[in-house]
């Protein structure tokens, strides 16, 4: 297995433009957990906003607006990545729980999309 993904992974370094697109099935079966992860992030960003006393219950009642929004952008998310042919590294970049180069090319296009 391990040489099967070293052997994508020089595909894909060695011609990107080429390349775009077939990592998308990949980023597809990813979809929940990055619906999942924006969720969460959009629920902690909004308890912060309350404070303390009210952290628990603003991020309570943001759970359904964060769910909503969270299925748009993920799709927004992936498209662009397949478009902009960097899904081996927008992939490397979530397995690893940072955002990358190549992410916040993506998180940019669909800003301007949005």
């Amino acid at each position: 297995m391990p040489t099967a993904l070293l052997s994508i992974a020089c595909l894909a370094l060695a011609s990107p433009a080429a390349s775009a697109g077939w990592l998308a099935p990949v980023l597809q079966m990813m979809q929940p957990r990055i619906e999942s992860r924006l969720t969460d992030q959009c629920r902690q960003l909004i308890g912060r906003q309350g404070g303390a006393p009210l952290e628990s219950e603003l991020s309570k009642l943001a759970e359904q607006p964060c769910r909503s929004l969270a299925k748009p952008v993920s799709a927004c998310l992936i498209r662009e990545t397949s478009r902009t042919g960097r899904e081996l590294g927008v992939i490397s970049e979530l397995l690893t729980g940072r955002v990358g180069d190549d992410a916040e090319v993506v998180i940019k296009r669909c800003l301007a999309s949005l």
